[in-house]
């Protein structure tokens, strides 16, 4: 008799058979968390927008002011930098889950193909970029959310 065997005693039972190892532990708990984590983003999505908005605007572009020139605080530019790193790092674990795999590819295209534009283009075009980037984004985001709601069985 090999592992996994059970000999049972009894009228009957002289065969052993095999007794089959648990199933692994439901992950719908780390499904739950990295899905439900979608309206944080969305927040953070909405933010950068407006801050997009507030250094890129249309009167500091009719000023002709340079953003770099406004300085963003340093405390600021470390926390909008984690949250990019963090943004980034949970659309690569969302491509692991099969609710969300869309949503995360749709996120990574469009942030790769908004970032591919703005690097060449003048600094007049990159709001219209940031906004119509950030606004499909935003959209994503929200699609992710309903179908979270709607599916909550997967909690």
């Amino acid at each position: 008799m090999g592992p996994g065997t059970v000999t049972r005693i009894g009228p009957g039972c002289n065969e052993p058979s095999v007794v089959k190892p648990a199933p692994p532990p439901h992950a719908g708990g780390i499904v739950a968390i990295l899905i439900l984590l979608a309206p944080l983003f969305l927040l953070f999505e909405v933010g950068q927008l407006v801050i997009s908005e507030r250094y890129l605007g249309i009167k500091q572009i009719a000023r002709g002011a340079d953003p770099r020139s406004l300085g963003l605080g340093e405390s600021m530019a470390f926390a909008w930098t984690m949250l990019l790193v963090g943004y980034f790092l949970w659309m690569l674990l969302l491509l692991f889950i099969s609710l969300s795999r869309g949503h995360a590819l749709g996120l990574m295209l469009v942030t790769g193909i908004g970032f591919t534009l703005r690097r060449g283009a003048p600094l007049k075009w990159i709001l219209v970029i940031l906004t119509f980037e950030g606004a499909v984004r935003v959209g994503l985001l929200i699609s992710l959310c309903a179908l979270a709601w709607r599916r909550l069985d997967f909690l």
